[in-house]
Parts: structure tokens; C-alpha cells; sequence
């Protein structure tokens, strides 16, 4: 079984993106249950050409499973997104400066497309740490998600878009103040998404 692991690299207000990290902590870790999955990970750079350029490479590749991350300022868990809108910001530029000229991916397109991951199972396996989004936003996060959509044939391959959000690196001292999470914290339920799309491809 093939499996590929995404994230996005720096963009303008986030000179780390913990996305990227991410997804490399999970291709690489060690799990039983992960034993004998081959694990491909590949970080965007965060601008609608790459994704462009770089996206049906990695399908040519035929994986089983497609597992992404993006992270989301203002988001306290981890949002497993059900759809993708056609839907694209005008105000925001990628990180190479490049502004959409439409608001819209597809002209004439549908309103939004629709995920093919078993949803709440996703959700049940995470727990707490995560819940279900309608909205992936309207920046590359919901722009690779609709692409990689495009992409799908049927059920295969299974795919998943989720939201993160930003990662502490130092303990908080005010205590009525959220305190975000570590990168550590944020990935064993995204191993848990991840083992739950295993087990949901094999079905």
C-alpha cells in the first residue's frame, strides 16, 4: 500500500509552517500498525504553481491513500475537511507574491466537491483532538484540496485534506490564555486519521 503525506512550506505571516513538520514526523515514524505501508512525503511550496506543477506528478505515482496538512491560524484542533468549495482569495498573494484573478478555481465549476474518506471515522479515531469542517477556507489549503479531488477516481485514491493549527514551542504562563499545541501533541492524532484511512482502504 502506498501512502502519500503533504504539507506546505512558509507563506506570508508564517515563517514556520508546522505542516511541513508535521507531515515528516508522520511519513517517518515508527508504528506497528503502520509496519510495511510505504510512506512518500512531499512539502509544497505554498503557491498555486506548485501545486499546479507538482500535484498530478504525485498521482502519476498511483498512491492508495493521500493525507494532508495545512495549517489554519485560527483553528484550536485538528479540522478533518468533508469538501472543497470553488472558492479562491483575491486579497491574499501565495508566497511567491501571485494573486488569483478570479474568485472562483473553476469557471463554471460546481459550488464545491465533495471528500471520499470515511468522515466520522476519521473524527472517532482522532477523538477529542479533532472535528469535522465544511470549510477548508478559500487559500491553497482548500485550492490543493479541490485539485487533488479532480484527481480521484471512485474511491481510489482515498483522500483527506486536514487543517491544523499553529504549534507552541514554549510553555505559557498565563493560564487564561489558550495555549497551542505542540507539534508532539498534534501528531498522534494525526497518526490515529492516518491508521483510520488505512484500515478504511483495505475495506
Amino acid at each position: 500500500m502506498r501512502v502519500l503525506i503533504t504539507g506546505f512550506g512558509p507563506f506570508p505571516g508564517a515563517p514556520f509552517n508546522p505542516s511541513a513538520a508535521l507531515a515528516k514526523a508522520l511519513a517517518h515514524g515508527r508504528r506497528p500498525a503502520l509496519a510495511g505501508i510505504e510512506r512518500t512525503v512531499h512539502v509544497f511550496a505554498t503557491t498555486y504553481a506548485s501545486v499546479d506543477r507538482d500535484l498530478p506528478k504525485l498521482f502519476a505515482q498511483k498512491p492508495d491513500i493521500v493525507l494532508m496538512f495545512g495549517v489554519a491560524g485560527r483553528r484550536h484542533q485538528l479540522c478533518i475537511e468533508t469538501r472543497a468549495r470553488n472558492a479562491v482569495s483575491l486579497l491574499f498573494p501565495d508566497a511567491g507574491g501571485y494573486r488569483p484573478r478570479h474568485g472562483v478555481i473553476k469557471l463554471r465549476g460546481p459550488a464545491a466537491l465533495a471528500g471520499n474518506a470515511p468522515f466520522a471515522r476519521l473524527a472517532g479515531a482522532a477523538g477529542t483532538k479533532a472535528r469535522l469542517s465544511r470549510d477548508a477556507g478559500r487559500y491553497l489549503c482548500n485550492y490543493i484540496y479541490w485539485r487533488a479531488l479532480e484527481q480521484v477516481r471512485g474511491t481510489r485514491p482515498l483522500l483527506q485534506f486536514v487543517h491544523i493549527p499553529p504549534v507552541g514551542t514554549k510553555p505559557w504562563r498565563r493560564r487564561h490564555l489558550r495555549q497551542p499545541p505542540t507539534l508532539a501533541q498534534l501528531l498522534k492524532p494525526a497518526e490515529a486519521i492516518l491508521i483510520a484511512l488505512v484500515a478504511a482502504s483495505r475495506r
